[in-house]
């Protein structure tokens, strides 16, 4: 999810399972040709692609301090979503190799220095590695770019700094997390500890891989917690990499073990292992929701809406795929809207400039594909993309609907991809009456210089976050998290800090105390 008073303008994006389905050319014109960066074009995808300097070295299970090959000998391809290459192989978990990191990570928290260490001495370690994280920054954003297709200055320039921001920041909690002391009726002592769970089984997903590995193994390492993580079989190699550079930090064997694999084996063994004491999981079922009252100049609402949209190629949790508009400025923000997309530079994300690389993979290209020809068939209006982009690799041009209604599948289902639904609406009232009866809520937008608007808006709307006069604006310290089937409980912040802690209550008989 002012001086005009033109009210609001609202996106969501809904969850539906992935299938695969053929690849879908719209009609229309064939883009424009050109040479070096390409706007919207089908030439961009057959740029020859840029190598990038980083070798990939760490495709093992990481366990008890050890990268090692899978218990079954198996691998499974990463690929380069660019051009659908092959460019490593990587161990590939099953449920004997979750039981050997689940055993690793036991014994070190029941036998291991981790959990006595001072706390202290567990944000030096942390600290550490986040330094280790800017010295090799160039070498973690070329991996995460290469392997999930983002902007190479997006990994390099955003990303990367907020990862080790992240850690920094749970660093400085470590030896800041205390129980109270808690007055009671009678001669007691009473006071709280707040102690670590055990083992924590981690699984993070493919679009954000490290800022999801900040987001998890931080908490839980500055309470004092072990860990077994999942990557996503889509985007392996850079949970291998900062792994590897928390050994270098001093982390001991069996803290953090990392395990390969896809969702139906090692993933199904973490979740429902018996030796694992808490879950953490981000996935699906998630829906982002934009409000933007276009009391300012419509276009800014137009970008601020498109970057809402089509950021990390539209795949974000909380990406503004729905977007409402009044129906006083429907027409000039549609016409914008779609001229923004068409001017949107996609292309090799190595390429200086670029702003939208490839979809993660096959079934998610093919699955993009499917939802715009089921926008064409349910007769909302392609104003313009709605085609492969290229011949090679899993590039989407910029997508816009307008015309979109509520029931059609394109404004219900969670795309995650380059695709943008703008629908028609009276009023304020209307908006927060259709935003809240989704089953999801992540997050919403709201664009308006009117505090009270900002005010009915922000308390009406059942979402986890709402950004004001912004988007996407993510913190270390801000708690995130949804409202409903958008999630339990929040990451970053304090409020992680008790997704991996128990509270304990000590209560002790005082004799004669002084006082009570």
């Amino acid at each position: 999810m002012a001086a005009r008073r033109i009210p609001s303008l609202l996106s969501r994006s809904l969850s539906a399972p992935s299938t695969s389905t053929p690849h879908f050319l719209s009609p229309g014109k064939n883009p424009s040709r050109g040479r070096g960066i390409y706007r919207f074009s089908t030439a961009a995808a057959l740029e020859e692609t840029i190598t990038p300097s980083v070798q990939i070295s760490y495709t093992q299970h990481l366990i008890n301090g050890q990268f090692v090959d899978a218990a079954s000998g198996k691998t499974f391809p990463a690929y380069d979503p660019r051009t659908g290459e092959v460019i490593a192989r990587v161990a590939e978990g099953d449920a004997e190799d979750v039981n050997r990191a689940v055993a690793a990570a036991r014994k070190a928290f029941d036998e291991g220095p981790w959990p006595k260490m001072s706390a202290y001495e567990r944000s030096l370690i942390m600290l550490r590695f986040a330094d280790l994280v800017d010295k090799h920054r160039g070498e973690l954003a070329a991996l995460e770019s290469w392997n999930s297709g983002k902007p190479y200055e997006q990994s390099a320039k955003s990303e990367l700094p907020s990862f080790a921001r992240l850690f920094r920041y749970y660093a400085g909690w470590a030896d800041k997390i205390h129980g109270l002391t808690v007055p009671a009726d009678g001669k007691h002592h009473v006071q709280t500890l707040h102690e670590p769970i055990g083992v924590a089984g981690q699984i993070i997903p493919w679009n954000f891989p490290l800022i999801m590995f900040a987001w998890k193994v931080g908490p839980a390492l500055a309470c004092g917690n072990t860990i077994v993580l999942k990557s996503a079989e889509q985007t392996p190699l850079t949970a291998l990499y900062a792994a590897k550079l928390f050994q270098e930090a001093g982390l001991p064997p069996g803290v953090l073990n990392v395990v390969s694999g896809d969702g139906p084996s090692a993933g199904a063994a973490l979740a429902s292992h018996m030796d694992v004491d808490k879950i953490a999981f981000t996935g699906s079922t998630e829906t982002g929701k934009i409000i933007l009252e276009l009391a300012a100049k419509i276009d800014k609402a137009v970008e601020l809406a498109h970057f809402a949209l089509f950021f990390n190629q539209g795949q974000c949790c909380c990406a503004g795929s729905r977007t409402y508009v009044h129906e006083r400025v429907y027409d000039e923000f549609v016409e914008k809207a779609k001229a923004r997309a068409l001017a949107r530079v996609v292309g090799d994300p190595f390429r200086k400039g670029v702003e939208q690389g490839p979809q993660i993979s096959s079934e998610q290209f093919e699955k993009v594909l499917r939802y715009i020809k089921s926008g064409v068939e349910s007769s909302a209006t392609l104003e313009c993309g709605g085609q492969r982009f290229g011949s090679r690799g899993y590039f989407i041009q910029p997508t816009v609907f307008s015309n979109v209604q509520d029931d059609m599948l394109i404004a219900q289902d969670e795309i995650f991809g380059p695709v943008q639904s703008i629908l028609k609406f009276k009023n304020i009232d209307e908006v927060i009456r259709r935003a809240n009866t989704s089953r999801y809520g992540l997050a919403a937008g709201i664009f308006t210089k009117n505090l009270d608007t900002a005010n009915t808006l922000s308390r009406a709307l059942r979402v986890g976050t709402v950004w004001i006069n912004c988007f996407d604006v993510f913190d270390a310290a801000i708690p995130f998290g949804g409202y409903k089937m958008s999630g339990i409980g929040r990451e970053k912040g304090i409020y992680s800090l008790s997704n991996y802690l128990q509270v304990k209550a000590v209560v002790t008989p005082l004799k004669n105390p002084a006082w009570l």
